[in-house]
């Protein structure tokens, strides 16, 4: 076995949220959470990958009452279908914001 030291440290803590996007609606809302589990947001940015993510990310933010550098997109930079990883705020909590802000 080899005798070098590892050096680990702890990871961010937080939950993650599939998302899909749909660009140039009449307003930012959450339509619906689908069986899988993912959220259906409709945007008024364009379609341009640029202005969606930003959109989408001040959008969560606002929703789940974070500040915008906790919200991030980590996969589907480039697509309609993202994941967004939330630091410092579970899962549950995630989940019972955007149910509460759906109604």
């Amino acid at each position: 076995m080899d005798s070098r030291q590892f050096h680990l440290h702890d990871g961010k803590k937080g939950s993650a949220l599939a998302v899909r996007v749909t660009p140039r609606s009449s307003r930012n809302e959450i339509v619906e959470i689908s069986n899988d589990g993912t959220v259906k947001v409709r945007l008024t940015a364009t379609a341009d990958d640029i202005k969606i993510n930003l959109a989408l990310v001040n959008f969560l933010a606002e929703i789940l009452d974070v500040p915008r550098g906790r919200v991030d997109i980590v996969a589907g930079v480039s697509g309609k279908d993202k994941l967004v990883s939330i630091l410092d705020l579970d899962s549950a909590e995630v989940q019972e914001r955007i149910l509460r802000k759906m109604s």
